[in-house]
């Protein structure tokens, strides 16, 4: 019988810091960041869902994570991911074996507990689905973490309304991590879903990786190394139509009197379900300016306005380059 019961509510803080930058894939910003000090200012703003995984690195973000956390934990919601084993794929780029069997994921956990320094994950996500491995085994397994007292939330990434309502009546799911922004709405097809069963809705790359902060304004403004090289719609053609969309966005933003990021924030904020944003800041002073983002409120007015300016369709290019793990979506 189907358990549709509503889950164990999570309360989460309304923006979130997502530390993949803080170690890897965005070149001179990762190099130079201070994970120390990024983290230990958002527990001071506020921002306290603290979000990392075992296949940021791999591995090297998540014993970044736990050394920042110490004598800190108890002011964190902690959330890490499992299931892209790198070490099986290529350790070096962002393809990866998707791993979802109950005796990984238990594996995984007590891996992540260890690097975190730490005797429970607050939010334990699968990072992606494991076509192989029926979602209820994982779930499972899942389950028992709870039970053991390893994890107290559980959560799945990029996974559809019908794949979380098999999860959720193996075991109440709390949250949905999923990529959205102004440039990537597919999520919103499972709003009504997150509402009726009270899931989270946790959004990873809500400024799109960046370029709706206006701040990249060439190719060249990305390091040699930085991933993003490789992602369609920072190239060519798509490059210089995203931008232009950006620039329309960035007169509505004036207009509020508010910046182009805080802008883009603000609008995965008011989404119609309970939505956490993760900024990825590599820097104080980005972290201070998205966090204003909890003080603005967008009117009806400004929405209509940001839609004429960027509407749904509008972008241009995939969002992550073709065979990479993280196109890896259940629809």
């Amino acid at each position: 019988m189907t358990d549709t019961s509503p889950s164990p509510r999570l309360t989460l803080p309304g923006l979130g810091l997502g530390c993949m930058a803080l170690t890897e894939f965005y070149g001179k910003d990762s190099a130079h960041a201070d994970p120390d000090a990024v983290i230990g200012r958002a527990l001071d703003l506020g921002i306290t869902l603290i979000d990392t995984a075992d296949a940021y690195g791999p591995f090297r973000n998540e014993e970044a994570v736990g050394r920042a956390l110490k004598g800190k934990r108890d002011k964190a919601i902690l959330a890490t991911k499992f299931g892209v084993d790198r070490e099986a794929g290529n350790a070096a780029g962002l393809t990866g074996g998707l791993n979802g069997r109950p005796e990984f994921v238990k594996r995984a956990c007590e891996a992540s507990l260890k690097r975190l320094q730490t005797d429970v994950i607050d939010l334990y996500f699968m990072h992606r689905l494991d076509p192989t491995t029926p979602i209820e085994e994982t779930t499972g397994a899942l389950a028992e973490l709870v039970q053991e007292g390893k994890v107290r939330h559980i959560g799945f990434c990029e996974i559809s309304a019908a794949t979380l309502r098999r999860a959720h009546a193996v075991h109440p799911v709390s949250a949905l991590q999923s990529e959205y922004s102004l440039w990537h709405r597919d999520p919103e097809m499972h709003f009504e879903a997150l509402n009726e069963l009270g899931v989270s809705f946790v959004n990873y790359s809500p400024l799109g990786r960046g370029f709706l902060s206006g701040q990249i304004r060439s190719i060249d403004d990305l390091a040699e190394d930085d991933w993003r090289r490789h992602s369609p719609r920072f190239q060519g053609e798509n490059f210089a139509r995203n931008l232009a969309i950006v620039d329309a966005v960035q007169k509505v933003a004036q207009a509020k009197g508010c910046t182009l990021a805080q802008l883009a924030l603000a609008w995965c904020r008011a989404a119609p379900a309970s939505v956490t944003p993760l900024n990825g800041a590599t820097t104080i002073a980005q972290l201070e300016e998205n966090a204003a983002v909890l003080d603005l409120h967008l009117t009806a007015q400004d929405l209509a306005a940001i839609e004429r300016a960027a509407p749904a369709e509008a972008f241009g290019g995939q969002s992550w380059p073709e065979g990479s793990v993280g196109a890896r979506v259940d629809a």
